[in-house]
């Protein structure tokens, strides 16, 4: 098994080939990794979700970092993390370029809501919080590659 460090570019396409991957984040020395479903675009990774622990995390501590892989064949995987800053697109004036962007790039894939908008509770509340866009701007990537 060869294990190899992959260039900035080609950790930039495997976060624009990947819709799901593992965001952590951390609040008062606790840290928190959940699965969440992205689209990446100029720099910046765009999701979307309903409120909830992993947003009330991110508004105390905006940094995060976002680890995704792919398999390859045999044994063979690629693996990048990017670490960078939480920023909630928020539907008010001066930040709707922002979120008209990442409803476009986050709608060219089929069902993107669906991960975010779904939250497992039982029954639903009526006076649940609306959704949340944001975005996380990526300030450093790395990533391996292990072949055979």
């Amino acid at each position: 098994m060869q294990i190899r460090t992959l260039s900035a570019l080609e950790c930039t396409k495997l976060l624009t080939a990947t819709r799901v991957g593992r965001l952590a984040c951390a609040k008062d020395g606790q840290p928190y990794v959940v699965p969440f479903y992205f689209a990446h675009s100029d720099a910046h990774l765009y999701a979307f979700s309903m409120p909830g622990k992993k947003i009330e995390w991110m508004r105390a501590n905006p940094l995060v970092s976002v680890q995704v892989d792919e398999h390859g064949q045999g044994r063979g995987w690629k693996s990048v993390i990017a670490d960078g800053r939480y920023e909630e697109l928020p539907d008010r004036i001066g930040h709707k370029l922002q979120r008209d962007h990442a409803w476009s790039v986050l709608s060219k894939h089929t069902d993107w809501w669906e991960p975010g908008a779904l939250k497992p509770v039982l029954p639903p509340t009526a006076d649940s919080a609306p959704h949340v866009f944001f975005r996380i701007l990526i300030e450093q990537v790395s990533g391996r590659e292990a072949s055979e």
